[in-house]
């Protein structure tokens, strides 16, 4: 009797199923927004929680510092983890936190329980951060540099302005808002099962978790010139993220808890339009147009002030696009010459810095707002050093670009200009072993 050939539906169930790649680019796109999303979420519900539990202030700034902390924490040991383990052990290690997180939120009764909610959550998501922007550019180098620098924004927007959603028109929103973002990430890691692993594993995974700030020789001088236009972009970040809401209230006179994510939201998708209008444009370029913009927009906003809401939100929209087109100039820069090991670890670099500019300005920020009790003054303050700092980043930038220019023209070796070695090797060109899907 003849053999018969296996039928096709014998093939191994670990390779039955699994998603495209661009199926696999969109559900990371979308864990890196909803990770985002859920940091952000707890903010409108503050003001929740402080007129039933009956703290004071100071103790908001204080849960905020055990958050930023714990995800600094995270970038150093576990950020470079999924170069050794892989993305997806990692991926579902972060959306295993998450989930516990969610459930502290979900049930906390006391100051305790939602800062131990909040130090799981910003482990899981600096661990996530990495992983997630490595595997983004592993399966599209050009696509996932703008990926990576738009989700976060995205993200961070959103939760802010959904949670205020909930919050002002919804029943129990500091139980409701928790439940439905654990429906969300319990999906993505179904998701992640299905999604094929985007790179080898290999040696050093123990060693890599000991705390590090390390970059591989290839991003070091990218780094250097894109470090102060993400300092700048990050900290003006945390003027919005810190003081926007009760800006928005004291201008507007509403104590409406969508207004308050309003100028995050605001901030967050006009970032978004310019990293995808200034996807082809050169890093270098992006960077001196998000600082000129980041510059303006803080400007306007102080002028602004408590005078008119309309002026405080345009501002918004213009410090929006420098956020952008400066982050998404810096990423580039830096992330695109990092090889496929060295990814994770390298976007992690990257988010230690944006989380320290971001973070420590803001709870400075809030300490001021506490001690002094004038709202108005603390920003004129925070606004006028971004400013300065901002315009420090801005003339280093220009005289960058201004040596590339030169080096570029045969007067000076490319190698003794910092400017020429980031602008002229980091143009995006498409690849076909980087955009297949």
């Amino acid at each position: 009797m003849a053999a018969t050939a296996p039928p096709a539906s014998s093939a191994p169930a670990s390779t039955r199923f699994r998603l495209s790649d661009g199926a696999a680019f969109a559900l990371l796109c979308s864990m890196a927004l909803a990770f985002l999303a859920a940091a952000s979420a707890p903010t409108p519900l503050y003001s929740v929680y402080q007129e039933e539990w009956g703290f004071s202030a100071i103790t908001t700034t204080v849960v905020f510092s055990v958050y930023a902390a714990s995800v600094l924490g995270a970038l150093l040991t576990v950020g470079s983890l999924s170069d050794h383990i892989g993305r997806r052990p990692l991926l579902f290690g972060a959306l295993g936190a998450q989930v516990v997180a969610l459930v502290l939120f979900a049930v906390a009764e006391n100051v305790e329980t939602l800062m131990a909610a909040r130090f799981i959550q910003g482990i899981s998501t600096g661990a996530a951060i990495g992983a997630i922007g490595a595997g983004l550019l592993d399966l599209s180098k050009l696509r996932g540099a703008t990926a990576s620098a738009v989700a976060p924004m995205v993200g961070t927007g959103a939760g802010a302005v959904v949670s205020g959603m909930f919050v002002q028109w919804l029943p129990a929103p500091e139980h409701l808002i928790y439940v439905v973002l654990l429906g969300v990430f319990v999906l993505q890691a179904v998701g992640v099962a299905l999604m094929r692993e985007t790179v080898t594993p290999k040696p050093g995974a123990l060693a890599s978790l000991k705390p590090q700030f390390a970059l591989p020789p290839a991003a070091r001088r990218p780094l250097v010139a894109a470090a102060p236009a993400m300092v700048a972009c990050w900290s003006m970040a945390g003027l919005y993220g810190s003081l926007g809401p009760a800006l928005v209230h004291r201008i507007t006179g509403s104590v409406n808890h969508v207004y308050g994510g309003g100028a995050l939201f605001v901030l967050a998708c006009s970032g978004a339009v310019a990293v995808l209008a200034l996807a082809n444009t050169q890093p270098q370029t992006s960077m001196v147009l998000g600082t000129a913009a980041l510059f303006a927009g803080v400007g306007l906003t102080m002028l602004a002030g408590d005078v008119s809401s309309l002026g405080f939100f345009f501002a918004a929209i213009v410090a929006g696009v420098g956020f952008g087109a400066a982050f998404q100039g810096a990423l580039r820069s830096v992330a695109m010459v990092a090889g496929p090991h060295e990814r994770a670890g390298v976007i992690s670099v990257l988010f230690v810095i944006s989380y320290v500019a971001f973070g420590g300005p803001a709870i400075v920020a809030g300490v001021l707002v506490v001690e002094t009790g004038d709202i108005m003054a603390t920003s004129y303050y925070y606004g006028s050093a971004v400013m300065v700092l901002t315009a420090f980043a801005l003339i280093a930038l220009v005289r960058q670009t201004r040596a590339a220019a030169v080096a570029a023209a045969g007067a000076v070796p490319a190698e003794d200009t910092c400017g020429a070695r980031v602008v002229g090797a980091l143009r995006p060109v498409p690849s076909p072993e980087f955009d297949a899907a």
